[in-house]
């Protein structure tokens, strides 16, 4: 059952520290790495074998498997992706960045450009679910900034990959997909193989090898985020629907057994209410022995002295998904200093913006919304900047830049620019 305690109780065990990433799964990660570097497809299709149970014939999916996949999963939902894609692009479209260039004075030009990666690898899970959704948040930022070539990873299957994941790919503009997953993908897209070649960022969520493949690859390339388990938080009083909230919470304990699922209230009434919900819907759930996990291992609900008290434990918690469950949530959108993605109102459940909405689904897990937020399209971009300077322009500064060189130590530094200014 799912644990509930009050704001006191709470502030003393988010005192106790986040434990670190297994060691087992940082050793297996290393080696699968060192392996896939020195013996390329090869190790690919071994790891296939041994991890999932099959290797392709070839690791690429070819375009008229991408074309047929549109076929495959009917007409309806076909129109269902093409729309949330519509509804996915046209939010990230306000996400383009333009370069600028500024003049200070006579004869000096300044800017900077925003330009594309050369290459975008994106990680789509497989295995036990398709994610379809997951080609769309990551494919099409990465389309609308311009990246030269997109290059997506998907675990393979006895069965072929799923055709919603290359019907997705298809609609969202990815260049070319193939069919391998694990740490041994992220290792291929990082440092490239005979087949699959080597990416200038890696975006896209994953299992623990997954998450921990991409820290060791990171400054090799560079990569989104290192994801952890799902998470939701949801903030209501005592007016609040027991029965969608319990509905929501149990929304996110699906996606795996480390998802936490939390409730923050004024209202001990709607806590027990919320709690009996949890154990009746959960019954009926096609993944309840997942949820069950999940809502008893990592489920919370946290009973707080007032609203605002709620969401200063929200933004201690920094969740993944915020859900503001009150009459007027645009009155308090202010009080959210660090969430993931904030859903507001009674009628805006998270699972909303995991498929259709717009706003981008791969968010800051564990906490991490401290201090990044949501993948755009200012993740497939670089910034570049540039100077120019006449020789007018540098004599007049040239003796401030020659002292600053020269206090730092740095007498070639002031050189340089000396030799230009005496002249």
């Amino acid at each position: 059952m799912i644990k509930i305690q009050t704001s006191s109780e709470f502030q003393a065990e988010a005192e106790v520290p986040v434990g670190p990433v297994s060691t087992q799964v940082t050793a297996a990660v290393a080696e699968i790495i060192a392996d896939v570097i020195r013996r390329g497809d090869a190790a690919l299709r071994e790891y296939s074998e041994k991890f999932d149970g099959c290797a392709p014939d070839s690791f690429e999916v070819p375009q008229a498997k991408l074309d047929a996949a549109l076929d495959k999963i009917g007409p309806e939902f076909r129109a269902i992706l093409e729309r949330a894609a519509k509804n996915i692009e046209k939010f990230h479209r306000h996400q383009i960045r333009q370069g600028f260039v500024v003049t200070p004075s006579d004869g000096i030009v300044l800017g900077q450009r925003i330009l594309p990666i050369g290459r975008a690898g994106l990680y789509i899970p497989g295995g036990t679910a398709a994610y379809p959704s997951s080609v769309l948040m990551n494919c099409i930022p990465a389309k609308l900034a311009g990246v030269g070539e997109i290059v997506m990873v998907t675990p393979p299957s006895k069965h072929g990959v799923d055709p919603g994941i290359l019907a997705a790919a298809k609609i969202a503009g990815a260049h070319r997909v193939f069919t391998v997953g694990g740490a041994q993908a992220i290792a291929a897209l990082a440092y490239g193989t005979a087949t699959i070649p080597r990416v200038d960022k890696i975006t896209g969520p994953g299992n623990e090898y997954v998450a921990e493949a991409k820290r060791q690859v990171f400054g090799v390339v560079g990569i989104d985020m290192i994801a952890g388990p799902s998470d939701i938080l949801i903030i209501a009083d005592a007016t609040g629907d027991p029965e969608l909230i319990a509905a929501d919470m149990l929304s996110q304990s699906e996606h795996g057994e480390t998802s936490a699922s939390v409730l923050v209230t004024d209202s001990t009434e709607l806590a027990m209410a919320v709690i009996a919900e949890i154990e009746a819907q959960l019954k009926v759930l096609p993944r309840e022995k997942i949820s069950r996990k999940s809502i008893d291992n990592h489920g919370k609900i946290i009973v707080a002295d007032s609203i605002r008290e709620a969401f200063d434990i929200s933004n201690e918690i920094a969740p993944e998904h915020l859900e503001i469950f009150l009459d007027q949530p645009l009155e308090y959108l202010g009080l959210v200093k660090n969430a993931g993605s904030v859903f507001m109102g009674r009628h805006t459940p998270e699972a909303l913006g995991d498929y259709y909405a717009g706003p981008n689904h791969t968010l800051p897990t564990s906490g991490t919304a401290r201090f990044s937020g949501p993948l755009g399209v200012e993740d497939f971009t670089k910034r570049s900047s540039f100077t120019f300077y006449s020789a007018d322009a540098l004599r007049r500064v040239g003796d401030d830049v020659v002292k600053f060189a020269e206090k730092e130590g740095l007498d070639a530094h002031a050189r340089s620019v000396a030799k230009r200014t005496d002249k």
